[in-house]
């Protein structure tokens, strides 16, 4: 990807962004998704997804839908992709916790995080983040398990 200075329109959004993320709702559902939630099979996160009504679906719609759009706005040039990433490492987490389980995911739900996926082939340092973090997601995977 070509990369721009950003705009004070770009940086008027990562705050608003930001912003958002400090809901209080939001503030809950982040921790969940990125400390409580460490599915180990593709039928943990299965479970959540299929629990209609609970508080986790409800969360894991809300942190995964976010971040989709957030990246949207990348993809489609309302905002500054270098500075997206170099603002907000989460989306990128968020996608190493599923990675292990997209293609059976995208079995019943295609389009599960493909924003996510196109911005890693779009930025290759975005990719490398993602590999770190899988990395650290394996070892904890491996230290739940032991």
């Amino acid at each position: 990807m070509e990369s721009t200075l950003a705009t004070m329109q770009d940086a008027e959004l990562v705050l608003k962004l930001y912003d958002l993320r400090r809901e209080e709702t939001m503030r809950r559902a982040r921790h969940w998704m990125t400390a409580e939630f460490n599915p180990q099979s593709f039928e943990e996160v299965m479970a959540v997804v299929q629990a209609f009504g609970t508080e986790h679906n409800a969360w894991f719609r809300q942190v995964t839908s976010y971040w989709e759009m957030a990246v949207a706005f990348v993809l489609h040039g309302a905002l500054n992709g270098d500075l997206f990433l170099d603002c907000n490492a989460e989306p990128l987490f968020v996608y190493a916790k599923f990675r292990p389980f997209l293609a059976e995911m995208r079995k019943t739900t295609p389009h599960f995080l493909k924003h996510t996926e196109r911005l890693l082939e779009l930025y290759p340092a975005a990719r490398e983040r993602v590999e770190r973090f899988t990395q650290m997601l394996e070892a904890r995977r491996a230290a739940a398990t032991s």
